[in-house]
């Protein structure tokens, strides 16, 4: 099993490698050999290599040098998704996969063009909140953290119910994207490392067989903790 960990030195905030590392150590646990793949601006790739590719979350100026290098990677990482194949995008990195990005100054940036929906930052100032976020794959909520300053508009295939914290936008209760075994989030906390049953169901994805998920005991106290304090206001 690869996993790729793509732009990961320029798209690394909060934390975002505990991610691949937590989803790394599980497999491995559960006696599959793993092999955590990095690769940045200009590498190549050839997403048929791999079983999973991760992508985190940049600042803004950041994500627009991705978005300009991942366009030249866009075919095979369409050809990718549509193969059924699993990846996560957390933070700004999903806002890649639109139309178009508006920046703060009002320059448009085209986007990957995968999806219909378009994004829009502002100046002003930074959106930030803990989340609770529901979903229908998943028996359990997700729980984390969001710090944004962008609004998106036109995704039509949600990832999540918003019971807590930001929504894609001021008038929406839904966030994130999931289409096949794609999943766009700003959810950031590390979310795989602070939802163990989130990671349990991303390696289920990978692997056959049964997930030994003793290396999550922790991380299990700590979401029902978290969860706990979280819903206490709401």
């Amino acid at each position: 099993m690869k996993i790729l960990h793509l732009y990961y030195d320029i798209m690394n905030l909060y934390g975002d490698y505990g991610n691949v590392s937590v989803l790394e150590r599980l497999i491995a646990q559960s006696g599959t050999d793993c092999e955590v793949v990095k690769k940045s601006l200009g590498d190549d790739v050839d997403f048929n290599d791999y079983g999973f590719v991760f992508i985190g979350s940049g600042t803004e100026k950041n994500q627009k040098l991705v978005l300009e290098d991942f366009k030249r990677l866009s075919d095979g990482f369409k050809a990718y998704i549509e193969a059924d194949k699993p990846a996560l995008l957390t933070g700004n990195s999903f806002e890649m996969l639109g139309k178009t990005i508006t920046d703060c100054d009002g320059g448009e940036h085209s986007g990957l063009g995968m999806f219909d929906f378009t994004v829009t930052e502002q100046n002003k100032t930074r959106m930030t909140a803990d989340a609770i976020f529901e979903c229908e794959f998943l028996d359990r909520p997700l729980v984390g953290f969001v710090n944004k300053c962008s609004q998106i508009t036109g995704i039509t295939d949600h990832a999540f119910t918003v019971k807590r914290g930001l929504a894609d936008n001021e008038s929406d209760k839904t966030e994130g994207l999931k289409y096949k075994n794609l999943i766009g989030t700003h959810l950031t906390g590390p979310v795989v490392v602070k939802n163990p049953h989130f990671a349990e169901y991303l390696a289920s994805q990978l692997i056959s067989g049964e997930i030994n998920s003793e290396c999550l005991e922790l991380a299990k106290k700590g979401f029902e903790v978290t969860l706990a304090e979280l819903s206490k206001d709401n």
